[in-house]
C-alpha cells in the first residue's frame, strides 16, 4: 500500500435514530449462545459470524453507508444487548446509536481484497462485548473512490448462519436502493422481542418442557460410548484434526437419492452419517445432537436472529441395507427437530444433577450441523478451487481439544459441490478413519443416487 492510501484509511459511523426500542426476555437461542461464549472465555470469538465480499463493479461509498443504516432499522437484532440481572439474562433493543464502520482505501482490487482479508481476520478474533456493544462490525475498502470489498462480522448472539444470509440478502437489496420500510411491508419475519414473548408464553413453556423430557428420556436409552475409548488417559494438549471432502458428484446425487428413497436429503445424509460412524465403533445402535435452524415458519425463516439449537437424534438400530436405515432415520429425525426449541441453561442443568446423582448420559458427543439453504452456496465465502467433477479430500488444519465434542461436522453448500468439514478427536480416531468416515458417507448417497463413483484423486 503507498502513503497516500495508508493516510486515507479512516473511520466513519452510522447513526440510527427512532428505531424501535424495546427490553425483554432472553430467547432461547440467545441464552444458549451467551452460556456457550461465556464458557468458551478468550477462545469465544471462534463463534464470530463473518463474510467479506466484493462489491463488483463498485458502488458509491454513500450508497452502501446509507444501505447499512437501513439494515439497523431492520432487524432489531443487529441493535440488541444482552445484559444480566438479578440472575437472568435480557435482551435490550435500542432506538438510537452509532456504529463505527472502517473506511479503507486501496489502489488496486488485489490489494482492496488482500486488506478486506486482513480487516475480516481482526474483527473476527476480536470478541463482542454483548452488554456494552452492538453485535456488528462493518468495514469498507475502496479502490478509487468507489466501494469493492465489504466486511461484515456478527456476533453469534445476534444471527446463526442462516440469520446472517438474510442479513446480507437484505443488505444487497438495501443497497439496490430498496428501504427497510420496504422490505418490511413485504413480508413479515420475527424479531428477537417476539420470539422471546411465544417462548415465555404457555404454548412456549409446554414446548420447552415437551423438548427438555425429550432430551432426558433419549440420554437415558442411548448407548453410553459411541467410539471404542483409549485404554490411558488421552493427552489434553492433543489436537482435533480438521478435514474437509469437497464433492461436486455428492451435490447432484443428494436430490436423486433423496427422491429414490423417498425422503430429504438432510435425512439421507443423516443415514449416511450415522450408518458410517456405526462402522467405525462398531455399533448397531446410533445418537448425536444435531443442530436445527428452528426456522419452521415463514416468519422465522425470514428472521436475521440466532434460531438455531441442538436436537437429539437417536436411531435404535442400523440396518444391513442402507435404504431401510433412511426409511428408519425419518422418523427419529423428525423427532429430533420437533424437539430442538428449548431453555439451554435449564437442560444443562438438569443433565448436571443427573450426573451429580451418579446418572450418566448416553454418549452424545457427536454434533451433525447440516448448514445448507438456498442461498447458502451463493453467499459462500469458500468456493474451493477447480471445476465441476474434481473431488477434493484434504487435511487444512488442527484444532485445539474441544470439550464434550468428540466427532463434529458440518454439511456446508458452496458453488457446485457439497463440503463435508469434520473435526475428530485424535485419541478417538486417526486421519485414515476421519477419510473413511467423509468418503462413506459419499458413497453411501452416490450408491443411493444409483451414480458412478467420485472422480478425482484425494487431496
Amino acid at each position: 500500500m503507498d502513503a497516500a492510501s495508508e493516510t486515507l484509511d479512516r473511520t466513519t459511523e452510522l447513526t440510527v435514530r427512532r428505531a424501535r426500542a424495546g427490553r425483554g426476555p432472553a430467547t432461547w437461542g440467545q441464552r444458549a449462545i451467551h452460556t456457550a461464549l461465556v464458557r468458551l472465555g478468550t477462545d469465544a470469538p471462534r463463534y464470530n459470524l463473518r463474510l467479506a465480499a466484493p462489491v463488483d463493479p463498485g458502488a458509491e461509498p454513500g450508497t452502501v453507508l446509507r444501505a447499512c443504516t437501513e439494515l439497523l432499522h431492520l432487524h432489531d437484532a443487529l441493535r440488541t444487548r444482552l445484559v444480566e440481572q438479578d440472575g437472568a439474562l435480557h435482551q435490550l433493543v435500542d432506538a438510537d446509536g452509532t456504529l463505527p464502520v472502517a473506511l479503507l482505501h486501496r489502489d488496486t482490487p488485489e490489494r482492496a481484497a488482500a486488506a478486506a482479508a486482513e480487516l475480516l481476520d481482526r474483527y473476527a478474533r476480536e470478541p463482542f462485548d454483548p452488554a456494552r456493544e452492538w453485535p456488528v462490525r462493518l468495514g469498507l475498502v475502496l479502490v478509487d473512490g468507489l466501494v469493492r470489498q465489504t466486511v461484515l462480522v456478527l456476533s453469534h448472539t445476534a444471527a446463526d448462519g442462516w440469520g446472517m444470509r438474510r442479513a446480507v440478502r437484505d443488505l444487497m437489496l438495501l443497497a439496490a436502493g430498496r428501504s427497510a420500510q420496504d422490505l418490511r411491508a413485504e413480508r413479515e419475519f420475527a424479531q428477537p422481542l417476539d420470539e422471546a414473548a411465544e417462548q415465555t408464553g404457555p404454548r412456549g413453556r409446554r414446548r420447552d418442557a415437551a423438548a427438555r423430557r425429550h432430551w432426558r428420556e433419549k440420554l437415558a436409552a442411548g448407548p453410553r460410548a459411541l467410539l471404542p475409548r483409549p485404554a490411558a488417559a488421552p493427552d489434553p494438549a492433543r489436537t482435533f484434526p480438521y478435514a474437509v471432502l469437497r464433492s461436486p458428484a455428492l451435490a447432484d446425487a443428494l436430490p436423486v437419492a433423496a427422491a429414490r428413497l423417498r425422503t430429504g436429503d438432510a435425512t439421507v445424509l443423516l443415514a449416511a452419517a450415522a450408518t458410517e460412524l456405526g462402522r467405525l465403533g462398531g455399533q448397531r445402535e446410533f445418537l448425536c445432537q444435531v443442530v436445527v435452524g428452528n426456522r419452521f415458519t415463514e416468519r422465522s425463516a425470514e428472521a436475521v436472529t440466532t434460531l438455531a439449537q441442538e436436537g437429539l437424534f437417536h436411531l435404535p438400530e442400523l440396518a444391513d441395507d442402507f435404504a431401510e436405515t433412511v426409511r428408519r432415520a425419518h422418523g427419529p429425525a423428525l423427532t429430533a427437530y420437533r424437539h430442538s426449541g428449548y431453555d439451554k441453561p435449564r437442560l444443562d442443568a438438569e443433565l448436571a444433577g443427573l450426573r451429580a446423582a451418579g446418572v450418566e448420559p448416553a454418549d452424545h458427543s457427536v454434533v451433525w450441523n447440516d448448514t445448507r439453504d438456498p442461498l447458502a452456496a451463493l453467499m459462500s465465502d469458500a468456493p474451493g478451487p477447480g471445476g465441476a467433477g474434481e473431488r477434493e479430500l484434504s487435511f487444512p488444519d488442527e484444532f485445539p481439544a474441544r470439550p464434550g465434542v468428540s466427532v463434529a461436522v458440518d454439511v456446508v453448500a458452496v458453488p457446485g459441490a457439497v463440503e463435508l468439514r469434520m473435526v475428530a478427536d485424535s485419541a478417538l480416531l486417526d486421519r485414515a478413519q476421519m477419510a473413511g468416515f467423509l468418503c462413506g458417507v459419499e458413497e453411501l448417497v452416490l450408491g443411493a443416487a444409483g451414480a458412478a463413483g467420485p472422480v478425482g484423486a484425494a487431496g
